[in-house]
């Protein structure tokens, strides 16, 4: 297939998932950019289209991956600069894009055998940040997100190219903090939280189970009480300068890194 209008209602529909109502109502969102879409395909994702303008892509990576994807029956509209550009985000659009269907998950995924960590969400609000976690996730091993409540959308573009690929292989699961305290009410994985309140222990002098649940509260205000209610510990990332906090996604890390270090010491140990 090949359109070169930017009035073709295909693409306007394509168009509207840049709004977070669209892709709720579609389940859709779309990629941009050679890596992230090279790795959908690879991954092999639920992709709908792919959408290539033949004038931009140059990338023999890229090109493989097209020819990949036709020989398994993906569909595949070829575009012209004109539309291509009504639909791309990036400053220096590379050619290709992918229409993707959203993958969520659900809380009884979550399963203690695993080994696997998760990080819970309370109301974040930027989806740079919820990227950056979700690739963070991926770089420990991780499973995936809790997203409770109001929280920002994973498959914003911002949080899609923040996760770098990571959205393909972190699971996604969304629900609301009563649902999720029923559910831990039952679970026997540990719930780890993070706060300036008493009580806390510095993050290194922890002892992490594995798998374990570590909760980050909102970029602004952090946990509020009703959540560090559900904890089963509280750890701190002490400041030494004269700034008081971190980033949300780099405090997470900071955390995510050394509970991946204390279960890696432990599995050589035994």
């Amino acid at each position: 297939m090949y359109i070169s209008s930017v009035a073709n209602q295909r693409i306007k529909n394509y168009r509207k998932l840049s709004l977070r109502k669209e892709r709720n109502k579609t389940g859709l969102f779309l990629v941009e950019g050679i890596r992230l879409v090279v790795e959908a395909v690879e991954k092999k994702v639920n992709i709908e289209a792919l959408i290539v303008a033949p004038d931009l892509l140059y990338s023999e990576v890229a090109l493989g991956s097209v020819e990949k994807f036709r020989e398994t029956g993906g569909f595949i509209i070829e575009v012209s600069e004109a539309v291509f550009a009504s639909l791309a985000k990036k400053e220096h659009p590379q050619g290709i894009l992918a229409v993707i269907h959203q993958r969520w998950s659900e809380l009884s995924d979550v399963s203690e055998e695993k080994k696997q960590n998760w990080v819970v969400l309370d109301t974040i609000r930027d989806p740079g940040n919820l990227g950056t976690i979700l690739r963070t996730l991926d770089g420990v091993g991780g499973a995936g997100v809790i997203l409770l409540d109001d929280c920002c959308d994973p498959y914003d573009a911002t949080a899609t190219r923040a996760s770098m690929g990571s959205i393909f292989s972190q699971k996604i699961i969304k629900t609301n903090f009563s649902e999720f305290s029923k559910w831990l009410y039952e679970s026997n994985i540990p719930l780890i939280g993070t706060s300036d309140h008493d009580g806390r222990v510095h993050y290194r002098e922890y002892a992490y189970s594995n798998p374990t649940l570590l909760m980050m509260g909102s970029e602004r205000a952090g946990l509020p009480d009703s959540h560090i209610g559900l904890c089963d510990g509280m750890v701190m990332i002490p400041m030494e300068g004269n700034c008081d906090s971190l980033n949300l996604s780099v405090a997470t890390g900071v955390i995510l890194y050394e509970i991946h270090h204390q279960q890696s010491l432990v599995e050589v140990g035994e």
